[in-house]
């Protein structure tokens, strides 16, 4: 078993992961721990791992350090492990996975699996893997705008905070886009793979991480009241019936050249460039669930 893990993460996040490595060594399971050096190490080590023949390649994080480990694995039959440490723990809670040390460590030595379909953001000739989220516009603008310090200090109240400085800072242009072929045009734009945003928060309740396709949220009204709105129905459970927000099935999606530069997040962390194309993975792969 590879454990790959970002030291950046705090030594909190540390103290976490070891007290799951001790327990699986203490039943008997040999593993190496991989540290990552520079933004996309994580996935050239699960590729390597995954052609070595690895049985399984443990991914030590939040939601971003999953889908660099899942890019890794896709196309192999390498099942991902997930140690959750990040802010969210989106995907952790989109499957109901453990988060106590015992539980993930038991999670992880029983090995049971489920389908996971990532998605492809496509920009200028390079491709992107997401687990969970791709998000434009205001979604963008709030995770560019996060302060990393912040974020360790106070958690997912770092992106109440930036929420509420975007919504009056940031400017809503308009995101033309197409889904399946069909023309819609909104202020910011969510492409999800599952149900849950930020943490708990439900955004998308038809959606299925397990099979191919998206649901999209469209974010159509612009401005701060809408922004506000659309932030205080998301704790509530809201945010699908909100006033200007539609969440919509596809399998394509296509951003229009004419939108010019989007802010664009993906899983949570800063997505450099503006996607011109989303459209899910050629396959699968296996999620160790417990």
């Amino acid at each position: 078993m590879l454990v790959i893990f970002n030291p950046v993460a705090g030594r909190r996040r540390a103290a976490a992961l070891w007290k799951v490595l001790d327990l699986l060594v203490e039943s008997g399971i040999k593993l190496e721990v991989a540290e990552t050096q520079h933004a996309g190490h994580a996935t050239e080590l699960a590729r390597t791992a995954a052609r070595d023949g690895l049985e399984m390649v443990v991914a030590a994080g939040g939601d971003g350090t999953i889908a660099e480990v899942a890019n890794g694995l896709i196309g192999s039959p390498t099942a991902l492990g997930v140690i959750p440490l990040g802010t969210a723990n989106v995907l952790a809670k989109e499957y109901k996975l453990s988060t106590s040390p015992r539980g993930v460590a038991g999670a992880l030595a029983h090995r049971r699996t489920q389908a996971l379909w990532p998605g492809l953001a496509r920009l200028g000739g390079r491709e992107h893997v997401f687990v969970q989220m791709v998000g434009l516009g205001f979604d963008g603008a709030v995770v560019h705008g996060l302060q990393p310090l912040l974020k360790r200090v106070i958690g997912r109240g770092a992106y109440v905070w930036q929420s509420l400085w975007e919504s009056v800072a940031y400017g809503f242009p308009g995101v033309q886009l197409t889904v399946d072929g069909k023309a819609y045009q909104a202020s910011s734009v969510v492409v999800s793979k599952g149900r849950l945003y930020g943490g708990p928060y439900m955004l998308a309740p038809n959606a299925a991480s397990t099979k191919p396709g998206f649901q999209v949220a469209l974010f159509e009204n612009p401005g701060t009241f809408a922004a506000l709105l659309a932030g205080a129905a998301l704790p509530l459970g809201l945010l699908p019936r909100c006033p200007g927000v539609r969440v919509i099935a596809g399998r394509e999606v296509e951003f229009a050249a004419a939108n010019g530069p989007i802010l664009t997040q993906s899983d949570g962390d800063r997505l450099v460039g503006t996607p011109q194309m989303v459209v899910d993975a050629l396959s699968p792969i296996s999620l160790i669930v417990g």
